[in-house]
């Protein structure tokens, strides 16, 4: 029976994206489907492949993280002859995406009036750290500073301590989804007008988003939501915690949330550690008078799961109806069995570095898969690329890279 074709099968990306936020984004497309051509400078390309690499010379895991099923060509945007390449493969292009510094792109020539003169029915899409016109619309940015300006720097942290960054890079990558969802909903409505548009996402605004529950606390107590650890930023449940389990390790700890809806959770998770006693106790009737008796609360769950290691408190409250989850860190991860078969972690070949497991892409389509392939080397796809979009020869592609164009 002949494969499916992927849902984004056909879609040609010209992707000038570097590091995090834009990479994200393409890398998305791609394991969507869609043909994603890295469009790099032809000495170093992308920026992140050196950056954080611990081989000098060699590719970094952190470019390959964010580079998967992608090609690769190189274009020199500061002669004449790799800027006219880049005008032929946005010509034959469905989309284009930049997150350049502020400015950068149309100091290059590419800014989106141009791109759109060239072709009218792309996708332009832009990652900024900033609205463009707002007043700090030439400042740089990066994951952390979004998300000190997001908000979400606000409501990480201990009470009365300074604030943290939360771990998972939400500025970076979550901005990179939030474009690609643009991205699909432009090609989607393309269809109907024909026309290409432009897609703005500033990474400060894709924070914003993010926090949106915050803007609940906001809204219901009339200021802002102060730092409280790991309780709900609502400040309206309990527990909502970390614990400490059985064992040694740094992450021996299982987070325990019981809903703020109802006392059903709350009322099964006595039964498991065995306080009956405690369900008609007037201190912990409702999830407000949990909240307010939080400190007793939380010694009583220590005092259980304590004696326990984490995943035997995961797995006994889960199948008790009390929602936990242990904290399992990347190695546990990468290493379980379940993810591996499910292809949450794939192990790819990469031409210099070997073996590598890398994550994958977590939505599963019935209709759509792309196995993950590894991140490809600077210029890999020159010949391969300009051949299949552009119809160039070898002897041709071999005269722009006599040229300096590539």
């Amino acid at each position: 029976m002949e494969a499916a074709r992927p849902a984004l099968a056909g879609v040609k990306v010209v992707d000038l994206t570097q590091f995090e936020a834009g990479t994200s984004c393409t890398e998305t497309l791609a394991w969507l489907g869609a043909d994603v051509v890295k469009v790099e400078e032809p000495t170093q390309g992308d920026q992140g492949r050196r950056a954080s690499t611990d081989q000098p010379g060699v590719d970094s895991y952190y470019f390959m993280l964010l580079n998967a099923n992608k090609r690769s060509i190189t274009c020199n945007l500061k002669d004449e002859g790799g800027r006219a390449l880049l005008r032929k493969l946005i010509e034959v292009g469905d989309v284009f995406i930049e997150n350049f510094g502020p400015g950068t792109i149309e100091r290059l020539g590419f800014g989106y009036e141009t791109v759109r003169q060239i072709n009218p029915k792309i996708i332009y899409a832009q990652i900024k750290g900033y609205a463009p016109e707002g007043p700090y619309g030439n400042f740089l940015s990066f994951d952390m500073i979004a998300q000190a300006v997001g908000g979400a720097l606000a409501t990480t942290g201990e009470t009365g301590q300074r604030p943290l960054k939360p771990g998972p890079t939400i500025g970076d990558t979550g901005t990179g989804l939030h474009t690609a969802i643009g991205i699909l909903a432009a090609l989607f409505q393309r269809q109907v007008t024909g026309k290409g548009q432009r897609i703005e996402v500033a990474m400060q605004e894709a924070v914003i988003n993010f926090s949106r529950i915050a803007y609940g606390s906001q809204l219901l107590w009339g200021k802002a939501p102060e730092r409280n650890g790991n309780r709900s930023v609502l400040g309206t449940s309990a527990p909502s915690d970390t614990y400490p389990c059985k064992g040694a390790g740094p992450n021996d700890w299982v987070f325990i949330y019981t809903s703020r809806a109802t006392n059903h959770q709350w009322e099964r998770l006595l039964k498991i550690m065995g306080r009956e006693e405690l369900l008609d106790d007037p201190r912990y009737q409702t999830p407000k008078d949990r909240v307010e008796h939080i400190d007793e609360v939380d010694e009583i769950i220590v005092a259980w799961t304590s004696q326990r290691d984490k995943v035997e408190v995961m797995e006994t409250l889960g199948h008790a109806g009390v929602p936990a989850g242990a904290v399992l860190d990347t190695n546990e991860l990468m290493n379980d069995p379940f993810l591996r078969k499910r292809g949450m972690f794939a192990t790819v070949n990469h031409p210099v570095r070997g073996d590598v497991t890398i994550p994958g892409w977590p939505v599963k389509m019935s209709d759509s898969e792309v196995p993950v392939v590894t991140s490809p080397l600077l210029g890999e796809h020159n010949e391969e690329v300009l051949g299949q979009w552009l119809g160039y020869s070898r002897e041709k592609v071999a005269k722009l890279k006599e040229s300096k164009a590539i």
